[in-house]
């Protein structure tokens, strides 16, 4: 299901905890399963719970409350705009409609292309650098005006 380099990858994050709670690295597990994947599967949940020894609901009701897993297939590259009220106020929603305009989708789908996926994202707890956003909820980019958002998907396009 998963690669050795990932399975390693999972048992170092299980060795951080006591032996008798492995499932506390079911978040980490899930991001590096994601990370191989590119989305989360069923089969890849059921995978992670049977793996760290849950009940596969328990694994299902973490990758369905935080926003950073993937439930079905993304682009290339996940783009996450926080349009949070902070951010809102201090441009989020434009660099959001700015990104709708430039990549012809909205929030939830995925270009023709399969290079971008646009997603709605709530507070990234960076407010003072608004207007911000997460490609593929690793790198964050912060004071995104138009020219800056132009500059990442030209980057990003190569």
């Amino acid at each position: 299901m998963l690669s050795a380099e990932s399975l390693e990858k999972i048992n170092r994050e299980i060795a951080k905890y006591p032996t008798d709670q492995k499932q506390s690295a079911v978040m980490s597990a899930l991001a590096i399963a994601q990370d191989e994947k590119g989305w989360l599967a069923t089969e890849t949940m059921d995978f992670i719970a049977k793996y760290l020894g849950m009940q596969a609901i328990a694994v299902y009701e973490v990758a369905t409350f935080y926003g950073m897993y993937n439930l079905k297939p993304v682009g290339k590259y996940k783009l996450t705009v926080c349009t949070n009220l902070p951010c809102a106020l201090s441009g989020g929603n434009d660099a959001a409609n700015y990104l709708k305009q430039k990549l012809g989708i909205g929030f939830n789908e995925t270009t023709a292309d399969g290079l971008f996926t646009l997603k709605e994202g709530e507070c990234m707890g960076a407010c003072g650098d608004a207007p911000v956003l997460l490609v593929n909820n690793k790198r964050m980019c912060s004071f995104m005006s138009n020219e800056q958002i132009d500059q990442l998907l030209e980057e990003l396009r190569k």
